[in-house]
């Protein structure tokens, strides 16, 4: 084992088999001091934090995902070849395609939807679509059910633009029924494919595109914390 470009760990057993990915590293501290029993960072690399600890008495670690495909493909791709981690969790917030959806729900991507290019360097002779694995999925509602926390699963878009020329195009992915858009799912879900791993993303809408409603910040926290719980519960 030896250190990669973008993370520091060079001895076995400093990264668990599971990690949750928020996009900001920020968030990775705050994951790790919040719900983490003894938690030892691991990474500081480009300051992308990376930690390892215990929750109910399993080990899971916490790492920042970056912004975009491009990041999370980097990220994901050295913890699961490098590293051996098996199950990765994106855990991050979304914007609503669906009237349906209010801010402070908390999505399970079972698909992911992406206008990237991403794909292309598997060299299928057709068009992808990624997906959740299932055994994450199937946990994940079963844990929401249980503690009483009401949740979508569907099609989410993983984008590549968050300032979109055409401000209007997000109700073409509407139409086919896209719940939510955010902007590494998609990425994240093809490396584990392509590796035989799993994966999952839990999201928190924070506004919708529909309705122009926003999460305020001083409310955000109850939620993250419903699905942190779900998250933490596929260790």
């Amino acid at each position: 084992m030896r250190p990669t470009p973008h993370i520091s760990v060079n001895s076995p057993g400093q990264i668990a088999e599971t990690v949750l990915m928020p996009g900001d590293p920020l968030r990775a501290k705050f994951i790790a001091e919040n719900f983490l029993e003894n938690p030892v960072q691991f990474n500081a690399v480009r300051n992308m934090l990376g930690y390892t600890g215990t929750y109910n008495g399993k080990p899971v670690s916490v790492m920042g995902s970056g912004m975009g495909i491009p990041s999370i493909g980097i990220y994901s791709y050295e913890l699961i070849h490098f590293y051996g981690v098996k199950n990765l969790i994106r855990v991050g917030s979304c914007g609503a395609f669906q009237p349906g959806l209010k801010v402070r729900d908390i999505v399970l991507g079972m698909s992911a939807s992406t206008n990237s290019n991403y794909a292309n360097q598997f060299g299928l002779p057709g068009t992808y679509a990624p997906t959740a694995s299932w055994p994450l999925l199937r946990k994940a509602v079963a844990v929401a059910e249980e503690k009483g926390y009401p949740v979508k699963v569907g099609n989410i878009l993983s984008s590549d633009i968050f300032y979109d020329a055409d401000p209007e195009a997000w109700k073409q992915w509407a139409k086919m029924g896209v719940l939510a858009v955010e902007m590494e799912a998609a990425a994240l879900y093809m490396n584990a494919a392509a590796a035989g791993v799993n994966a999952l993303c839990i999201l928190t809408v924070s506004d919708s595109l529909v309705s122009k409603e926003a999460l305020p910040a001083a409310e955000r926290e109850q939620t993250f914390t419903q699905m942190m719980e779900i998250a933490l519960s596929l260790a």
